[in-house]
């Protein structure tokens, strides 16, 4: 196989595009390159690194004609570190760029060209918006190094700061790292599988200010236990929660399966709207609130509901969604396969006072169709499945019970498309799609799509 282009080869491109994940492209001869770095509408240089049958990837040398919506990244490791992909894009070409990927894929993938998207809902604020942060811990040359991972690696990109994680979350990263030594624990090593911190967990609660540390260790003995604790409330005094969790496995998952309380109490609290939750260490919860009350918001809306209507929420996760559609619906029921979630979901309508939900456990298309032999009917469904999508026996479930309208949340463009695709296919019409930016400065896109059953 011969090629037009050849390794180590230098050249000169114009970029025409962007990839799903924030690369420029560029094409010789047709032969598609992928640049890390560089924006649409640019001349570049470039060197090419590893050519593959249909497409090659190539390293950045120096811009020589420079995008107008180029902008210095404010952040000193982002050419590094693989957190985010597009601070050196203005956020207001950011968002333009993430419609244009919705767009994209639901021309290509679900040939829906008609469906209108509408431009992407962003922040006011597009910095600190992180409620979550992982921090992995290693060594190197002998003194602890804390951060992010560089992309597709999990070489630590050592920083003291992060721009869109919490200040509690960067206070607690740099003291840490200084002050591990001094405590006599030592940071953990991924190849040698030797050490004791293997992560810092940060959550907190951006309408409550609420702060959970959880510390993710190699053992479950760990003598410098009180001092730990000692340092962690010096540097955060208001913390609401310290947790230990344990994870003895060599794995590159961060929880282990035990997670002992160490200070305060086992949940912080948050707030989505007037809805309360309760977030425990290992609870999922999305890491943007401010965005995700934007979302839910444009879900409820989707929905129109009268207060007559009784709504299915398929993967419903600790009840979020379910429980702000609670407040307009006549009844809301939610399945999600993992029980711990179901337990957090039922708990968190007791918290608010909620009673018109239903939680169960198990596999959305195993649950909702005993809902129907039980003599149940529902008026709309929502779904936020995870990134591969919905599961396909769910898709037949859908089209086999035919709710009226489905609302349809997800954190992927591609799967998204495909499954619209098949609704549509099976009598429902996409009525239209809203993007939501969740995590600014990635390349990452949420959408809520509103779909009907055809008459």
């Amino acid at each position: 196989m011969s090629f037009t282009v050849h390794r180590n080869e230098c050249l000169t491109v114009f970029v025409e595009d962007l990839t799903h994940d924030g690369s420029g492209v560029a094409k010789v001869e047709g032969y598609p390159l992928f640049i890390p770095g560089a924006l649409p509408g640019e001349e570049v240089k470039i060197q090419v690194g590893k050519t593959l049958k249909n497409y090659g990837f190539a390293r950045l040398l120096n811009v020589i004609k420079a995008s107008p919506d180029r902008v210095k990244p404010p952040c000193h490791v982002f050419s590094e570190c693989g957190g985010c992909q597009m601070q050196h894009l203005s956020y207001e070409a950011q968002l333009v760029q993430k419609r244009k990927t919705v767009r994209d894929a639901l021309d290509r993938i679900g040939k829906l060209p008609d469906v209108p998207v509408h431009p992407v809902k962003g922040m006011a604020n597009p910095w600190r918006y992180r409620n979550k942060s992982q921090i992995p811990f290693g060594e190197r040359d002998g003194e602890v190094v804390s951060g992010f991972y560089k992309s597709r690696t999990h070489d630590i990109v050592d920083t003291d700061v992060c721009l869109i994680q919490s200040h509690e979350a960067d206070d607690l990263m740099t003291m840490l790292k200084y002050e591990l030594h001094a405590l006599g624990i030592d940071a953990y090593d991924e190849k040698t599988h030797l050490g004791m911190l293997r992560h810092l967990i940060v959550r907190k609660g951006h309408a409550t200010g609420e702060l959970m540390v959880i510390l993710v260790t190699r053992k479950k003995k760990f003598t410098q236990q009180d001092e730990a604790i000692k340092l962690i409330k010096r540097f955060a005094p208001d913390v609401t929660s310290i947790m230990q969790n344990v994870n003895t496995e060599k794995t590159n998952v961060i929880f282990g399966d035990e997670t002992i309380l160490l200070y305060g109490k086992p949940v912080i609290v948050d707030s989505i709207g007037n809805i309360d939750f309760e977030i425990s260490a290992r609870s999922f919860y999305q890491v943007n609130p401010v965005q995700t009350e934007v979302l839910y918001r444009q879900a409820l809306d989707y929905a129109q509901l009268t207060g007559s209507e009784t709504v299915i929420d398929a993967y419903c996760g600790i009840g979020t969604i379910s429980l702000f559609i609670a407040q307009k619906a006549k009844e809301v029921y939610g399945v999600e396969i993992v029980p711990q979630a179901i337990e957090d979901a039922k708990r968190n309508a007791e918290l608010n006072g909620i009673t018109n939900t239903y939680f169960e456990a198990g596999a959305a298309e195993v649950v909702i169709p005993k809902w129907y032999k039980d003599g149940k009917r529902f008026d709309v469904l929502v779904v936020d499945p995870p990134r591969k999508g919905c599961d396909e026996e769910l898709l037949k479930t859908i089209l086999e019970y035919k709710p009226k309208r489905v609302v349809y949340v997800s954190c992927n463009p591609a799967t998204l498309a495909r499954d619209l695709r098949i609704l549509e296919d099976g009598g429902y019409r996409t009525q239209e799609v809203q993007p939501v930016d969740m995590f600014p400065h990635s390349s990452h896109v949420e959408c809520c799509a509103f779909l009907e059953l055809s008459k």
